[in-house]
C-alpha cells in the first residue's frame, strides 16, 4: 500500500507499442512518467487515439508495457504473472467502463456479489451486507433484485460503480463513465465520484465531460502518447 512518501501509482518511462500490418509499430504511449498520490482525483483528457485508454489499461494491469515500468498499490506490475495479476487487480483496482459491462443474466446485487466471490477479500459472511451497503451508497437499494436490462443507463452506471467498489479497492479507474449519459445523470455520477474522493479513494478518470473534469484535483492532457499538460488546478486546456 502507498505511504505518504510513496505514490500509489508511478509510471517510469512507460511505453506501449502495437504491431501493425507491414511490420510497422504504433506507439500508443511514448515514455510516459507519472506519479499519483493516494487520494488524488485525476482527470485524463485528450483526443481519440492520444493514449488515454492505454494509460488506464497499463495501470489496471489489463495490458503490459513494451518498455518502462508501472507500479501501483505496492506492486511492480511487470513482475506479476497472469494469475497473480488477476488477484492483484481484484483486490486493488475497481474499473468502470463506458458501456457498464454488467453480466445480463445476474441481478444487480448478484453482479456485486460475484466480484467479491472471485477475489475472496471480503469474508463470505459479510458479502451480502456489503453489497447492500454499496447499493445504498449509489442510490439503488430498490433495484437490487432486478436485471441490468431493466435499469436506465444512469442506474446501470451506478450499479457498475458499486461493483467496482465491491472489494474496497484503493484505486478506481473509469473510462468515459458519463459518455453515454444525459447531463442530469452525468452530474449525479460526478457527485458520486466526489463522494469517493472524500473516502480517500484514488481516482483516474478518462473523460470529455467538463463538469467531471472540473471536480478533479489534477488534470493531465495526452497527445500522441505523451503528457503535454499537467495542471493541479483543473484548468488544463481542453
Amino acid at each position: 500500500m502507498a505511504t505518504e512518501s510513496r505514490p500509489i501509482i508511478a509510471l517510469d518511462a512507460a511505453t506501449k507499442s502495437y504491431g501493425m500490418r507491414g511490420g510497422q509499430r504504433f506507439e500508443a504511449l511514448r515514455g510516459v512518467t507519472l506519479e499519483v498520490a493516494a487520494g488524488d482525483f485525476l482527470a485524463v483528457l485528450g483526443k481519440s487515439g492520444s493514449g488515454k485508454s492505454t494509460l488506464l489499461n497499463l495501470i489496471a494491469g489489463i495490458d503490459r508495457t513494451t518498455s518502462g515500468t508501472v507500479q501501483a498499490a505496492g506492486a511492480q506490475l511487470g513482475t506479476l504473472n497472469e494469475n497473480r495479476m488477476a488477484l492483484w487487480r481484484g483486490q486493488n483496482v475497481g474499473v468502470v467502463f463506458q458501456f457498464f459491462q454488467l453480466l445480463p443474466t445476474l441481478t444487480v446485487e448478484e453482479n456485486i456479489l460475484l466480484a467479491m466471490d472471485f477475489v475472496g477479500k471480503i469474508p463470505r459472511a459479510d458479502r451480502r451486507a456489503r453489497a447492500r451497503d454499496l447499493l445504498a451508497l449509489v442510490g439503488l437499494t430498490d433495484q437490487a433484485t432486478k436485471l441490468p436490462s431493466t435499469l436506465s443507463g444512469g442506474q446501470q452506471q451506478r450499479a457498475a460503480i458499486a461493483r467496482a467498489l465491491a472489494n474496497d479497492p484503493p484505486i478506481i479507474l473509469a473510462d468515459e463513465p458519463t459518455g453515454n449519459l444525459d447531463s442530469e445523470t452525468s452530474a449525479a455520477v460526478a457527485e458520486l465520484f466526489q463522494t469517493l474522493t472524500n473516502q480517500r479513494k484514488t481516482l483516474l478518470i478518462v473523460t470529455h465531460d467538463d463538469n467531471l473534469a472540473r471536480r478533479a484535483h489534477r488534470v493531465i492532457k495526452l497527445k500522441d502518447g505523451l503528457i503535454v499538460a499537467d495542471d493541479q488546478n483543473g484548468s488544463a486546456e481542453r
